[in-house]
């Protein structure tokens, strides 16, 4: 709202309340979505994001149907962050829509509340013009704690993987071989999978189910694919 008594400072923002009803409430937060949205930064808790405008504000008869019509934009970065595909919202204060039709796009189960008749025949009609974004196009990264941590040395122990096989870099220059524990030795080196690659790059660090690859006939994979066969659902 504007100062204009000038008696305090203008409102920069509003304020968004993200809760559950106890501690021990199950809830979602897709951190890494947020993150890949945020050009593979953290995403903070302040977002600086456009008033609706345009050919999404709704107007009837040159005016605007609804005074506090929130943007789409903020809405997908809200349902992104804290749902995933098939999830049921639910917003008590329907207004314009906005909720739903973001809902609709990104493939949300919706159930929206609006008294105001005239606020509810606009967002109807909203929704109904609403287009849901393709199947394909829905899925999300899924964050690093969902996904239960299977150790390479478990794929030794499960027979996935035998000691003594060879893995090899993307370029297949460099080659280590696989010992009995899950450990890999290279040249005179031995160490984890993700340790040996980082001394071979220089680097601090690296991930190690990213950098080596076997042999399986004629062509090279990624050892991650070996992995993926340990953890449920695959």
């Amino acid at each position: 709202m504007p100062n204009f008594r000038g008696t305090r400072f203008t409102n920069a923002h509003e304020t968004l309340i993200w809760a559950s009803k106890s501690e021990k409430s199950k809830y979602t937060f897709n951190y890494q979505s947020l993150k890949c949205l945020n050009d593979d930064l953290q995403m903070r808790s302040t977002w600086k994001l456009p008033i609706c405008s345009g050919n999404e504000r709704l107007k009837q008869k040159g005016k605007k149907v609804h005074s506090t019509q929130k943007p789409e934009a903020l809405l997908h970065r809200i349902l992104l962050a804290s749902s995933n595909k098939n999830d049921f919202i639910l917003d008590p204060f329907s207004g314009s829509g906005t909720t739903a039709v973001v809902a609709k796009k990104l493939g949300r189960i919706f159930l929206g509340i609006e008294k105001d008749k005239n606020y509810f025949e606009a967002s109807i009609r909203r929704v109904k013009n609403t287009k849901p974004i393709e199947e394909n196009y829905l899925d999300t990264l899924k964050n690093n704690r969902s996904k239960p941590r299977v150790p390479f040395g478990s794929l030794v122990e499960m027979g996935v993987i035998r000691p003594g096989t060879e893995i090899y870099d993307k370029k297949k220059k460099i080659n280590a071989k696989i010992m009995v524990d899950g450990s890999i030795k290279y040249q005179e080196t031995e160490g984890s999978i993700h340790k040996i690659a980082a001394k071979i790059l220089g680097a601090e660090s690296c991930n190690g189910w990213t950098y080596w690859y076997y042999k399986s006939g004629n062509s090279l994979k990624s050892i991650d694919e070996l992995r993926q066969r340990l953890r449920p659902n695959n």
